[in-house]
């Protein structure tokens, strides 16, 4: 199963982006697009950035009825992305209208992942503030069972999740996992959160990774340890 590495860009601006992406001349990272910049930059970006001849992975979280996100799935088909998303917890419903608006007339569509719960909710704020009662790792695995369910190919969990989404799913559904700080890094906002290494170990399949490469000094050498960290190359 493919593994990868995708730089989250969340940067405020398409130029920033670009000058961003300028500084790797001799690779082309899978790279995140979310809310901040593709509500700042439009559509464009992406196809600007697919020029360039990256993966994308679009992240804008969908989640309404079930009608709505199916009509809007179907306008982000027509961008060439390699991967976007919904809230799992929009119902399975929900996620099936998704998988039925992104697949295109020729049976093809992009991956469709769904997220579970984000890394910056904890086992109080999810029971408290949600009013989700139960473990957060039961809920984050029910989730999974239910994105599998409505036909999605993986989830968006933290990385100390993605055993147990792996136990509850079959083998080849997808763990795409934030949450990745250097063993010396800042956690942010972020609170549950783990290593390059680690994440490979806990079983992984992607990893979303922001500051520790877009803040780093050198952002490119910063990429290149997390790919050895990960990919083990």
């Amino acid at each position: 199963m493919a593994k990868d590495v995708i730089i989250a860009c969340d940067f405020e601006s398409a130029e920033a982006t670009l000058r961003f992406l300028d500084l790797f001349r001799d690779e082309k990272p899978y790279v995140k697009i979310g809310m901040e910049l593709y509500y700042a930059a439009g559509p464009e970006i992406v196809r600007e950035i697919k020029k360039r001849g990256h993966k994308i992975f679009l992240d804008l979280k969908l989640h309404d009825i079930p009608n709505t996100v199916k009509k809007a799935m179907a306008v982000l088909s027509k961008l060439d992305v390699d991967m976007t998303n919904v809230h799992a917890a929009g119902t399975v419903e929900m996620m099936r209208a998704a998988v039925e608006g992104l697949t295109r007339p020729d049976g093809s569509r992009p991956l469709l992942i769904a997220v579970t719960q984000l890394t910056s909710t904890s086992q109080e704020r999810m029971n408290e503030d949600l009013l989700i009662q139960g473990d957060i790792n039961d809920v984050i695995a029910h989730y999974a069972k239910n994105a599998e369910r409505a036909g999605l190919d993986g989830v968006v969990c933290s990385p100390l999740e993605a055993a147990g989404v792996k136990e509850a799913t079959h083998p080849s559904f997808l763990t795409i996992t934030p949450g990745v700080r250097f063993a010396d890094g800042d956690k942010g906002d972020q609170v549950r959160v783990t290593t390059p290494e680690r994440a490979r170990e806990i079983g992984s399949d992607y990893i979303v990774v922001g500051r520790p490469i877009t803040a780093a000094p050198d952002p490119v050498q910063a990429y290149r340890k997390v790919c050895r960290d990960f990919l083990q190359r």
